[in-house]
């Protein structure tokens, strides 16, 4: 047994185990090494943009080769150099500290940095430098692992909603018959709400402050009065690729964090939505699924193929939104200045979007084994003629019969009726010959408004 399996069948979080390899390309961002390289970057970066400025009067420009230096030492950051800096915070018992200090030990043993060196860290607080880095974080994870996963998703359901856009399925509201839909229309539905979160979620903008310890460049101004330390902060945030929040306190209050989370807690509730139903479907046989060989689906029944990839789905979901939401209502609140219950919760921010993209894989799995079993939901449909009691009421309004409504209503409610009498009862109304003939001509099936037309186009 390797180190790693060891490690995934020893693992708390199944994230860390069970789903360890859905969740690699997170856990290289939010684990504890990713939190030391991002914090790494951001003080490099620090470190040039104030040797960059002509008021650091103290700090000569650095060339271009100097920065490929300093840079180097995030890019080429190994899991050897965590457990340095780890060896280090065992004495500091500070997490920042520990990378200030393992970055000026790294500037001593290259040599040529002497007059920098402490400049590593200047003016800051620790949350100047965290904030930042789990901005980076959260902007690399949207972008480049969760957004791909939505976008799929969403591009899946409304293939399937073309693909379908014509089949017609029976509708149950509260459970019941109900007006027809197609089975297409019912993804695209689906697809047309997440659209809506995903983009949402796309817009987000990712905030970052670098103002010191309560927010108003204190120490900056003592050091360095001449210097526009606003200016400063704003470039130096924008060149990260972040939004520039200028009003904090000692730190940046998380409120963009929470609208991420929301969001991203609105796509999984659609989702959630989406595997009960299709779960329905399945259970109604609307849907079969592909068969994979050697796979069990029950250690007892061996007919058994079970809608599983749907029910990891709905559970994996169910434990990102407690988590996102938990964090949600917690990190914009901090007592006066700051307190330190944000700083525990941020080392999560990981885990609900772990769940997330466990579920995503797990549903877009799920949807790749969907096979239509036309049969059973045309015979659904066509076993049903007293849905169409609603147009035929609804025509009869049209031409002013009386109490349409409750004449229909003695005639289907609660009752299963066939095309004979339902054509019998059209034929006894006083309507014209043009609309009984239209009436008579309906079927189940050809009752869809402008479900596949609606299906088409999502």
């Amino acid at each position: 047994m390797t180190d790693q399996q060891f490690m995934a069948i020893s693992s708390i979080s199944p994230l860390d185990g069970r789903y360890a390899q859905k969740c690699s390309e997170l856990a290289e961002i939010f684990s504890e090494y990713g939190l030391m390289r991002y914090r790494i970057e951001v003080e490099m970066k620090w470190l040039q943009k104030l040797a960059s400025h002509s008021g650091v009067v103290e700090l000569e420009p650095l060339c271009s080769a100097q920065i490929d230096v300093l840079n180097s030492i995030f890019l080429e950051f190994s899991l050897e150099d965590a457990l340095r800096v780890k060896d280090i915070e065992s004495k500091t018992n500070h997490d920042v500290k520990a990378v200030e200090y393992f970055i000026k030990q790294e500037l001593e043993s290259l040599g040529g940095f002497e007059g920098y060196i402490e400049f590593v860290h200047f003016a800051c607080t620790s949350e100047d430098i965290n904030n930042l880095a789990y901005g980076l974080m959260l902007a690399k994870a949207r972008d480049t692992v969760l957004i791909p996963q939505m976008e799929a998703a969403v591009d899946e359901l409304r293939s399937l909603a073309n693909e379908f856009a014509a089949q017609p399925m029976l509708s149950r509201t509260h459970g019941q018959p109900a007006t027809p839909s197609t089975v297409g229309k019912e993804f695209a539905n689906v697809a047309f709400r997440l659209q809506r979160q995903l983009s949402n979620f796309k817009e987000i903008c990712i905030l970052g402050k670098i103002n010191g310890a309560v927010g108003n460049y204190n120490a900056h101004l003592i050091a360095y009065p001449e210097v526009d330390w606003h200016q400063v902060a704003a470039e130096f945030i924008a060149d990260l690729g972040l939004d520039w929040n200028p009003y904090t306190t000692q730190i940046e209050p998380h409120d963009y964090v929470s609208e991420i989370f929301h969001c991203l807690s609105r796509y999984n509730t659609v989702l959630i939505d989406f595997s009960r139903d299709i779960w329905g479907y399945i259970s109604l046989n609307y849907f079969n699924q592909k068969t994979v060989s050697g796979e069990v689906g029950s250690s007892t029944m061996p007919h058994k193929v079970n809608p599983i990839d749907f029910e990891n789905a709905e559970g994996n979901l169910g434990l990102a939104n407690a988590l996102l939401g938990h964090m949600a209502a917690k990190l914009p609140v901090s007592r006066w200045q700051r307190d330190l219950t944000d700083s525990t919760v941020m080392r999560n921010l990981g885990i609900g979007l772990g769940y997330s993209l466990v579920a995503y894989q797990s549903l877009r799995r799920g949807l790749g084994k969907l096979e239509l079993n036309s049969h059973a939901v045309n015979a659904d449909i066509d076993a049903c003629w007293e849905i169409l009691a609603e147009p035929i009421q609804t025509v009869m309004r049209r031409y002013r019969i009386a109490e349409p409504y409750e004449k229909l209503k003695a005639l289907t409610r609660g009752k299963t009726i066939d095309e004979t009498t339902l054509k019998a009862f059209i034929e006894s109304l006083d309507i014209p010959e043009s609309a009984k003939e239209e009436l008579m001509s309906l079927r189940p099936r050809t009752y869809l408004g402008n479900a596949v037309d609606q299906a088409k186009e999502i």
